[in-house]
């Protein structure tokens, strides 16, 4: 008598094999292959698929054909049904090149107070603060948006070719920055077209990873961020150390040589594991606000971003303005970057541990009330202290605001609910430094500007 199995397995028989049960054992055996081929096509096999039985009869067929039509309606597979490698040198090398992503996409992006400071007083000089500053606010913005897309994208199995766009469009967009003279130039391809490629990489990136990490999803996270800390930190060091020597457009060039190195090798490690999940709802689904909590996250995560970036872009503005020399305000970006490094890491951690809103909240306020303190600084030690606090506070939330989104539903759906958050962000970091910057023309201090960013961190 036949013993019935899953489809994943060998069905195996005693005895005399009837016709019937060999058209059975037929179907079972291309059952298994296309199991193993789906499998083979993720690069790995770390989820448990619980097919129905193939060789079940009379009502156990009822049962099946049931269970069949709800997997099918939920995209075939389950939460429950799946495993995370958590570890092992394939999932760390999607980090690490999770890591050289977000090192020239989203660190790249945190080096745009030393633009706003250099075009201020160089290549845009005739052009007012509050009018530069909307190229790195679109810029913050386009590096958010596309998340919206590209996480639907990933979520229905597509990571390589938006993946690939993305890049090509970051490295055209800096080598063109490199031959702009105009301010319509230097919005449209440092403000436009590099946010969008950015945005591209970053907002596929991140659901990749949690396909690879469940318990020590935090860690991953965690280290993919700090990528874009050490791109926020090497990438002003180079721009400084460089423009005198070589002139801007040749530094921007070797910037690009570097934007080239960083995400071939994203292109190279990157990849999904999980099956592709097509859950109902479109790119955009309105239905996931019926859930409070992930409203009200949405809100915050808004309100943040209004004011989280202000002090990143004018902390080296400030800086000149009392009487420090721009050779070393230029490092104010770097130095907050440096120590927001290894606050990344430690975030995800502790997230892991504690869970990362009882992380992220602490850590926000502080920053709000830095923010509140810093155009107090007068010095140029007190300046240095408030860079370096404000980068290990501020770090924990931009590194870690994605972290509770992989448990507000289904792993199928990560994807399109961190593009919606990221979307809403992309509101905030879009008019936030404007708006700081039309404060600053209109009350001549940077004080009115604390308060309002520092408002919107509480």
């Amino acid at each position: 008598m036949a013993t019935p199995r899953t489809a994943s397995t060998v069905t195996v028989y005693s005895g005399g094999v009837p016709g019937n049960m060999q058209e059975e054992s037929r179907r079972n055996s291309r059952n298994e292959e296309a199991v193993s081929a789906q499998e083979g096509s993720n690069g790995s096999g770390h989820w448990d698929e619980k097919a129905p039985t193939a060789g079940c009869k009379h009502d156990d067929e009822k049962k099946v054909a049931e269970v069949k039509t709800e997997e099918s309606s939920q995209g075939g597979w389950k939460d429950e049904d799946i495993t995370f490698p958590d570890g092992g040198f394939r999932a760390w090398m999607v980090v690490a090149g999770a890591m050289c992503c977000t090192f020239s996409t989203f660190g790249f992006a945190n080096t745009w107070g030393v633009f706003q400071s250099y075009y201020e007083t160089d290549l845009l000089s005739n052009t007012s603060p509050s009018t530069i500053a909307w190229i790195g606010s679109i810029q913050y913005a386009l590096v958010f948006i596309p998340g919206v897309v590209t996480g639907r994208l990933v979520d229905l199995g597509y990571f390589r070719i938006p993946f690939s766009v993305g890049t090509a469009f970051v490295i055209i967009a800096t080598f063109l920055i490199a031959q702009c003279t105009k301010y319509w130039q230097f919005l449209l391809c440092q403000g436009i077209f590099l946010g969008l490629g950015a945005g591209i990489c970053f907002g596929a990136t991140l659901p990749v990873v949690g396909h690879w990490f469940s318990k020590r999803r935090g860690l991953a996270l965690g280290l993919t961020a700090f990528g874009s800390s050490c791109g926020g930190t090497v990438y002003p060091i180079a721009a400084r150390q460089l423009i005198p020597r070589v002139g801007f457009p040749w530094t921007i060039r070797i910037l690009g040589f570097m934007i080239v190195a960083t995400l071939g090798f994203s292109n190279l490690t990157l990849a999904r594991r999980l099956p592709p999940k097509n859950m109902p709802g479109g790119i955009f689904n309105v239905g996931v606000f019926k859930n409070a909590a992930f409203s009200i996250y949405c809100t915050s995560a808004f309100v943040c971003f209004l004011g989280i970036y202000t002090v990143l872009t004018y902390i080296d503005v400030a800086a000149t303005r009392i009487g420090i020399s721009p050779e070393f305000s230029f490092y104010l970006v770097s130095i907050a970057n440096a120590s927001a490094g290894p606050s990344r890491v430690l975030t995800g951690i502790l997230a892991d541990r504690f869970g990362a809103v009882n992380v992220i909240v602490p850590m926000t306020w502080i920053a709000a009330a830095l923010t509140f303190a810093w155009p107090y600084a007068t010095t140029q030690s007190s300046l240095i202290a408030i860079a370096v606090l404000y980068g290990l506070s501020n770090a924990a939330f931009v590194s870690s605001f994605n972290m509770p989104l992989y448990e507000m539903g289904e792993m199928g759906d990560v994807g399109r609910r961190i593009g919606t958050v990221m979307m809403f962000s992309a509101v905030g970091a879009l008019v936030g430094p404007p708006i700081s910057g039309a404060i600053n023309r209109k009350t001549g201090g940077l004080e009115a500007v604390s308060y309002y960013a520092g408002e919107s961190g509480f």
